[in-house]
């Protein structure tokens, strides 16, 4: 079977991945695919950086401003959602260009992973969280040994909230995170990626990005906005960088400028953490922000790789 040419735009938050994903979409007659966690919910406008209707420039996005924030959202909905947009994008003789900052939702779809949707059980989570606050985390990990002692073994580092899930994911649908594994990946993926990743050698250069973002963002509108989702005390909004960190301010607990500070701290280590996860993805094409004088030339590189990626076909 032929697969599928796609494109993926990846990086971390303020690294520049919507203005170079809607630059080759205009090069090479693509629409974006938006693989962002957070940009999926209505309303959600500032502090998730949704492109505007000017920063689109006549570039149709998918997969933004889909579901209220009420409502959950799963890997396995994304990739469901994904594929159907890919059929259509690539039935009218265009390209699917994934732009985002999900790691997980990027690698599911590009990979063809099948996971278990596994009911979420909030109660739960709860319970297991308070447990590895009063008990200790080893305590859920003796726990999690006797249940799937290879993925146990197979963590790098340890993860609260991987631990958390692995036992939901268990008591919910009586499946193991190995097991789970192992199933995603029996079916041959149906597309063949160029993935680029935006990256940095000089990290400060990125976070600079972000403190200057989160800036623009207030000068925007974030304090307005993030007001509004937190009197609705959603779990969404509950969750959101840009809105839990304002909190304490609405609650006067903060100033603005030590709730904006925690913001930036928050969004810096959030870069951090995506950087490790695009940076473990062998099949990644890393092109660094500070390596390139301008967009213009950052642009032209990325042109030259899915030029050539393409031309492969």
């Amino acid at each position: 079977m032929k697969k599928i040419p796609i494109i993926v735009v990846a990086g971390p938050t303020a690294s520049g991945k919507t203005s170079l994903g809607i630059a080759v979409c205009k090069k090479f007659g693509g629409e974006v695919i938006s693989a962002d966690s957070m940009q999926i919910y209505k309303g959600m406008d500032i502090a998730t950086a949704k492109p505007t209707k000017e920063e689109a420039d006549g570039i149709l996005h998918h997969l933004i401003d889909i579901i209220d924030p009420s409502e959950r959202f799963s890997v396995a909905q994304f990739k469901l959602l994904a594929e159907e947009k890919i059929k259509d994008i690539t039935s009218r003789g265009k390209i699917a260009v994934i732009v985002g900052g999900t790691g997980l939702y990027i690698d599911n779809l590009v990979e063809n992973i099948e996971l278990a949707d596994s009911e979420v059980d909030l109660e739960l989570r709860a319970k297991l969280m308070a447990r590895a606050e009063s008990e200790g985390i080893d305590a859920l990990i003796e726990e999690l040994k006797a249940i799937d002692p290879e993925y146990v073994a197979s963590l790098k580092e340890i993860n609260t909230k991987r631990i958390v899930r692995a036992l939901e994911l268990w008591h919910t649908s009586g499946i193991t995170v190995t097991q789970q594994n192992r199933r995603s990946r029996l079916n041959e993926s149906p597309y063949r990626a160029c993935y680029l990743c935006l990256d940095a050698h000089d990290r400060d250069i990125l976070y600079n990005r972000i403190n200057a973002r989160v800036d623009k963002m207030v000068d925007d509108g974030l304090l307005q906005e993030a007001e509004q989702f937190l009197k609705s005390k959603g779990i969404t909004s509950a969750q959101a960088i840009g809105y839990k960190e304002l909190d304490p301010y609405f609650s006067k607990e903060k100033t603005l400028q030590e709730a904006l500070d925690s913001l930036k701290q928050s969004t810096r280590r959030y870069a951090k953490r995506q950087l490790t996860w695009f940076r473990r993805n062998e099949n990644a094409i890393h092109l660094y922000i500070d390596e390139y004088e301008n967009p213009l030339a950052l642009q032209e590189a990325a042109f030259n790789i899915i030029d050539n990626f393409l031309k492969e076909e």
